[in-house]
């Protein structure tokens, strides 16, 4: 097999994987709106409606799932591969689904979203990992916004989907789009050995010849000599010798990562976190809930309601693509300047147009609203292209290889606390404010102008190894640890390698496994910052 046909394959993978869990956001809106769920759903003992469906809840119930099933998953994807991890996460989401199509009641519909919840916990902590690591530094944003496109083509086809059946009487409407979400899984399950297994998991468990092999074919059937291949090699093999060092427990990390020393894990947790919770509260779940209601207002019928939802998903998965040539050309902070810019921008005018339209009447007030229904397609196209793939790829490029899937857990806790606490919190919002919503995270699109200009170093174009010389000093501010980082480049030579080799010593021998090195933890003295660099100069 050539290594074109198993990037081919992986990639392919990766994107049906990424299609479920499209399918499985886009469909809920729906469907607990839906008349006939509502009334299986909320039926007393007595064959009555007892209280009205809470559709927030059931909705963010999936979420809050998957803040437990990504810290599992990326446990079990460390341990055990990304392969047999992802199967796993398949199998939860297909119980999951299956339960929910099925569904005769509230109670068990809701334990069937927390089931599909640690499922696609386990797929998200894992694929956007894998597909980080099967990449090149200079193409890994190019190859990781075509695969995540399959994100919102699964909004896009279940929307579709969704408006097809609309008109089917009973329960139909909303089974039939719930069992639709069980494909993918199903898929994934039967394909999922075909895929290569991550070179760099394969190294941090010894199996250094396989993991040659793979790089070999997926940088294009390169001689296992090569000396591209080699240097890649190296840089492997710099990161693993201590996988199993207590840093790279997960408890360790979450108490701001002790015992990492100048690899500052902790930091590295708060901003993959922030990083998508960042991307849930720039907007996105309060366009995609009003829209229906913008619609509404430019004069739109239901059945053309139906149709324009389906063509704002399908906006935005050409938004996904046309990241692919942006994100690596011009950075990962520049593009998310880029969208947060532009999305301030929209959901100014959106505010403007719903307010104007409210105010008049006639065909005045369409006309503003259709102007504010434009200001949908334009925030998820921009958003789709900026926002959303700098934020998912970004928690994955920041860790060491040995716990990257591990690490990667807690982007999807953020993700999972954003939409969750969103998706709750939208309903009264725009019930209590109105158009005035659209102000609120405007604002917040401004406030996190600022936190990317001083916080998030810049990953692209640098191998997933190097990156970790970017996160050497106590201070967190991006312009002191570029300035280590060059520092620590010069000092070697060039050599990312060897920059990496005395890095990851220094570390091991302060915090040494048996607590005797000089300021770790256990010796009650203060941590020193290893080949420290002047915090109050710019300068190298």
């Amino acid at each position: 097999m050539n290594g074109r046909l198993v990037r081919f394959i992986a990639n392919a993978f990766s994107f049906i994987a990424l299609i479920y869990e499209g399918c499985n956001q886009g469909v809920m809106g729906t469907v607990t709106a839906n008349p006939d769920f509502i009334n299986i759903h909320n039926l007393g003992a007595d064959g009555r409606i007892t209280k009205p469906i809470k559709q927030g809840g059931i909705i963010a119930i999936y979420y809050f799932a998957a803040m437990f099933g990504c810290f599992f998953g990326g446990w079990v994807g460390d341990k055990i591969g990304r392969r047999r991890g992802v199967l796993i996460g398949s199998l939860w989401c297909l119980l999951g689904g299956a339960l929910q199509a099925g569904s005769h009641n509230d109670k068990m519909f809701i334990c069937a979203r927390v089931i599909s919840g640690i499922g696609i916990g386990f797929i998200n902590s894992t694929i956007p990992s894998w597909v980080s690591e099967l990449a090149e530094s200079h193409s890994r944003g190019f190859t990781f916004s075509i695969v995540f496109s399959a994100n919102y083509l699964g909004l896009a086809l279940i929307n579709w989907i969704l408006y097809g059946v609309r008109n089917d009487p009973g329960g139909f409407a909303w089974r039939f789009p719930l069992a639709c979400v069980c494909f993918p899984s199903i898929f994934i399950m039967f394909t999922v050995w075909f895929v290569p297994e991550s070179p760099r998991w394969l190294v941090g468990n010894g199996q250094e010849d396989e993991a040659r092999e793979i790089l070999s074919k997926i940088r294009g059937d390169l001689p296992l000599d090569h000396p591209d291949l080699e240097g890649e090699m190296a840089q492997l093999i710099a990161t693993v010798e201590a996988a199993n060092h207590k840093r790279n427990r997960l408890y360790n990390i979450m108490l701001g990562g002790r015992h990492s020393g100048a690899l500052h894990l902790g930091r590295r947790a708060v901003l993959a976190c922030a990083a998508l919770m960042m991307m849930m509260y720039t907007g996105i779940m309060a366009v995609s809930t009003y829209s229906a209601a913008l619609f509404a207002a430019s004069g739109a019928s239901p059945s053309k309601i139906g149709w324009m939802s389906g063509l704002v998903q399908t906006m935005g998965f050409v938004g996904t693509l046309a990241a692919a040539p942006v994100v690596d050309r011009f950075g990962r902070r520049v593009t998310l300047y880029m969208g947060l810019a532009m999305q301030l921008i929209v959901l100014f005018l959106a505010a403007a147009f719903s307010k104007i339209s409210g105010e008049r009447t006639g065909s005045s007030s369409e006309s503003y609203g259709a102007a504010a229904s434009a200001m949908v397609f334009l925030y998820v196209f921009f958003f789709c292209q900026t926002t959303l793939v700098v934020c998912w790829i970004y928690p994955t490029e920041i860790w060491p290889q040995e716990i990257r899937a591990k690490g990667n857990a807690f982007g999807i806790l953020g993700w999972a606390m954003g939409a969750g606490s969103t998706t709750l919190a939208i309903p009264t919002m725009f019930e209590t404010l109105g158009w005035q919503t659209f102000l609120v995270f405007a604002c917040l699109n401004a406030a996190c102008l600022p936190l990317t200009y001083f916080f998030l170093p810049e990953t692209a174009n640098r191998s997933l190894e190097e990156i970790n010389l970017l996160f050497t000093l106590k201070n967190p501010l991006v312009s002191k640890n570029e300035a280590a980082y060059r520092k620590r480049i010069e000092e070697a030579g060039g050599n990312v390698a060897v920059a990496e080799r005395r890095l990851l010593d220094s570390v091991n021998d302060q915090y040494s496994e048996k607590g005797s090195s000089q300021g770790s933890p256990e010796s009650g003295e203060p941590a020193t910052e290893i080949f420290d660099v002047d915090d109050n100069s710019e300068k190298a």
